[in-house]
């Protein structure tokens, strides 16, 4: 049956709505509160967590149907369905439809036994009697306003009006990257968001970017006034376009969590739990180094501001290293936390604050600095939402860097001489970052979240945590033998011999299967009848291809080369290009390489290079090859370093965006003219290298069988075929929720194209997000596609959901499947369809 959750920031309120709701039915529909957080004082909010639990207390494969009243009640219902499985996502709806109307409406549906969609249309429909009664007439309301601010009446004030698509909205990352490339431009930008109706701030502030609590679905207006004005917002388009480089695939979650919270026994010690696994060791206490700070007078305030200059200067460089260490460590995506800690560095609103202090005021450098990071830190702490309270930790993590700088402190010692669980108050972003999950074993706070940056980063390490625990453990001596269990959220100090025991072998079976995924995913994906399928990876970066590689990817599937063009005033050299495009193919070893050329144009502009006209419709207008066969220049240098790159590896060109025959036999055309430059250059090239094309538009789609009698293989791009064929921009949350690729019409022109190139004698591989989706495993496999390419996280997973299937059942599931008239029904259709085991 479907479950129905209600959550609210006012636990009195959700339990009313509930009790009000059961009565209508008598009890028969499962209801889940997630309400309040635990906090006497101040027991208004709502936590991530609680919403997860009450989704999965009430989960079915019919459907859970989420209903929020305000603010971050929305928030903590988008974070909470990151935390669940794939399969179970997918399976959870959240509806705007008021809380107590919809509540009643939503039950009454589900006991007369409607569907998940019936259910949400009865909730959404909820007001309509009420409306209808009091002779309601509905007036769209306009929050926007016209009237924006200019700085120079020479300069005319250029807008731009954007819906923001990502799923946490301008978080950390987003808003880097936002705020870095403002920066870049010598035009005042000034960004409002008007769903909110907040004030215009300064768009080159990452504090006061961050605070306007910018969420999926809100729409910004975005004002430039200067000479480079079509520039940056140009610029600041292409980042909304490009997801900001997002793929909008679930979070790093924390472990699953228990539907019922057991209560704590002799011993043991409760928390959050924060990252899976079971430690067990001595513990040892980190305490970073307190910093005193006196206020005294000072007769040279421009000495004191030099002070403050020359000490940011160094946390910068050492916030560098620490970013390229977790890069390293951790991977780009994660890392990415700290560009927004270099961005505070940087944060022109922060260094006038503290340099007016110390003018005005006449006082020293580390009382200015800590007042003005206080003042920052406490403007985060107010705000509604919990996602973004809880940035606080990376400002007080960069403030403390820079004030131990000045104070003349010495960074605190994070290395163990022998494996430790770490017991601390808490730790930072950056702490975090430098740990040894050799040597640390474990974490053990006392303070914390599962979303924090540092549990995010904690989990990327493999490094089990719990999360505000009891006190009492600060008061440990070092030495004391600790067992924690990150799953469960429970620490045992000194553990009786049972509770070592039962936790030895859950650390022994954890170990053994993380050993068995990791064996499974550097073996080939062979279904369980005999037929293997190519696993590859989409990269868009060095550092990703070795995250590949690690997880035991087969090959590239679809570089990204966009990132070589983006965040820059200039178009990479054909030497910078070959450097990068050689350094992935060595780390391959021989795997091979697919190279995607420029993908970029009207809904990924470049702002150096001018397009001239906007155009009404970027996702229909001039992108991909139509862009790169107007630039030869631009295309000629890609192909060059990618010929040149070419000795000695297995890489392949692939071309976006084709929608004719004449498009494939120009490029062709100019990649000869390339070669035969090189040739008489005396430049080496592999001369039969291979060159497919990407199919995700219909119109390649129909006429697959010309287009596979000119290339030598197709990768399928489910995301813009999707979004093409349902007629729906993905970025538009209006009807972002019909892009689904698993819909009848998006499958039936998969099966086309594929069996279009199997006519020809080509392969065929797909690299959109649903070759990722475990779900949709066996239909891919019933599709006879030769080749998957994914994040290169989802590797072991989908090659474990290969071995699980066998071709005559999954071609069972795509017959039917091609049949249904939804991709609700499909799914349900998946779901249903049991294939047992070998």
């Amino acid at each position: 049956m479907i479950g129905i959750v209600i959550v609210s920031h006012s636990k009195q309120l959700a339990l009313g709505v509930r009790e009000l709701a059961a009565q209508m039915v008598q009890g028969q529909v499962p209801i889940a509160v997630a309400a309040g957080i635990e906090d006497p004082d101040n027991p208004l909010g709502t936590d991530p967590i609680q919403v997860y639990e009450a989704i999965a207390s009430v989960f079915s494969d019919n459907g859970v149907l989420v209903l929020m009243d305000l603010g971050s009640a929305l928030l903590s219902a988008e974070m909470a369905i990151e935390f669940l499985p794939e399969a179970q996502q997918q399976k959870v709806y959240l509806c705007e439809a008021p809380l107590v109307e919809g509540a009643i409406a939503a039950v009454v549906a589900v006991a007369a036994g409607r569907d998940i969609q019936q259910v949400m249309a009865e909730a959404r429909g909820a007001l309509l009697a009420k409306a209808t009664q009091l002779g309601v007439v509905s007036r769209p309301l306009s929050l926007v306003s016209h009237n924006t601010p200019t700085t120079n009446i020479e300069s005319p004030t250029r807008e731009i009006r954007l819906i923001v698509s990502n799923r946490l909205g301008l978080h950390a990352r987003p808003a880097a990257q936002f705020v870095t490339t403002a920066a870049r431009f010598q035009s005042q930008i000034l960004v409002q968001n008007l769903t909110r109706n907040t004030e215009l701030v300064r768009g080159d502030s990452i504090n006061q970017v961050a605070t306007l609590g910018v969420r999926q679905g809100h729409e910004l207006l975005i004002t430039a006034t200067g000479s480079d004005a079509d520039e940056a917002l140009a610029a600041l388009q292409g980042l909304f376009a490009n997801n900001f480089g997002e793929d909008n695939v679930a979070l790093n979650s924390p472990p699953a969590l228990h539907h019922e919270v057991t209560p704590a026994i002799h011993g043991e010690l409760l928390g959050i739990a924060a990252s899976a696994g079971v430690a067990i060791a001595p513990v040892v206490h980190y305490q970073p180094t307190h910093i005193s700070i006196t206020e005294y007078h000072v007769d040279d305030p421009d000495a004191e501001w030099q002070r403050v200059q020359a000490a940011i200067h160094t946390a910068r460089q050492e916030m560098q290293a620490v970013f390229s260490q977790a890069s390293l460590q951790i991977g780009d995506a994660e890392a990415a936390i700290f560009d927004a800690q270099l961005l505070f560095l940087e944060d022109p609103v922060l260094l006038e604050a503290a340099h007016q202090r110390i003018l005005e005021h006449h006082i020293n450098a580390e009382a200015a600095w800590q007042a003005v990071v206080d003042e920052v830190a406490t403007s985060y702490r107010t705000l509604e939402d919990s996602y973004l309270q809880e940035r606080v930790d990376d400002v007080v993590d960069v403030g403390q860097r820079v004030l131990r700088l000045l104070a003349g402190n010495a960074p605190a010692n994070l290395h163990l001489e022998e494996p430790a669980i770490l017991v601390a108050t808490d730790l930072s972003p950056s702490d975090t970052a430098r740990l040894d999950p050799k040597k640390v074993l474990g974490i053990c706070t006392t303070s914390g979240s599962a979303t924090s940056h540092s549990a995010i980063i904690a989990r990327t390490l493999g490094i089990p945590a719990v999360l505000g625990v009891d006190a009492q453990v600060l008061h440990l001596a070092d030495g004391t033998l600790m067992a924690l269990d990150g799953e469960s959220g429970k620490a045992w100090v000194e553990p009786e011999s049972h509770i070592l025991d039962l936790l030895a072998a859950k650390q022994l079976a954890w170990q053994t299967a993380q050993q068995e995924a990791r064996a499974t995913a550097h073996q080939p994906a062979i279904t369980r009848d005999g037929r293997q399928v190519s696993v590859f990876a989409n990269i868009g970066s060095i550092n990703d291809v070795q995250v590949a590689v690690a997880n035991g990817a087969e090959g590239v599937g679809l570089l990204r080369t966009e990132f070589l063009y983006l965040d820059r005033t200039s178009a990479p050299t054909e030497e910078e290009q070959l450097e990068v495009y050689q350094a992935i193919a060595q780390v391959l070893d021989n795997r091979p390489l697919i190279i995607r050329t420029l993908d970029v144009g009207g809904d990924k502009p470049l702002p150096y290079l001018r397009v001239g006209f906007p155009e009404a419709n970027p996702f229909l207008g001039w992108r991909g090859i139509r862009f790169c066969l107007d630039h030869l220049d631009l295309f000629k240098t890609q192909l060059r370093a990618i010929l040149r790159a070419s000795v000695g590896h297995q890489i392949k060109i692939m071309l976006p965006m084709i929608a004719s025959v004449t498009e494939v036999r120009a490029a062709k055309v100019i990649l000869g003219e390339v070669q035969a430059e090189l040739n008489q250059a005396g430049i080496s090239f592999d001369a039969a290298m291979k060159v497919g094309i990407m199919v995700e538009v219909p119109a390649a789609v129909a006429i697959a069988d010309q287009l596979a009698a000119e290339v030598d293989f197709f990768s399928i791009g489910t995301n813009d075929l999707s979004q093409y064929v349902m007629a729906s921009d993905r970025t538009n949350p209006r009807v972002a929720n019909l892009v689904d690729a698993l819909h009848p019409a998006v499958l039936r022109m998969v099966q086309q194209t594929i069996q279009a190139a199997h006519a020809a004698g080509i392969s065929v591989g797909l690299c959109g997000e649903l070759a990722a989706d475990t779900l949709a495993t066996p239909i891919l496999l019933g599709l006879g596609l030769d080749e998957l390419s994914v994040n290169p996280q989802s590797i072991p997973g989908v090659k474990q959901a290969i071995a699980r299937f066998c071709i005559v059942e999954s071609e069972a599931i795509v017959a039917s499947a091609l049949q249904q008239d939804s991709a609700v029904n499909v799914r349900k259709l998946i779901s249903t369809s049991v294939i047992p085991p070998a």
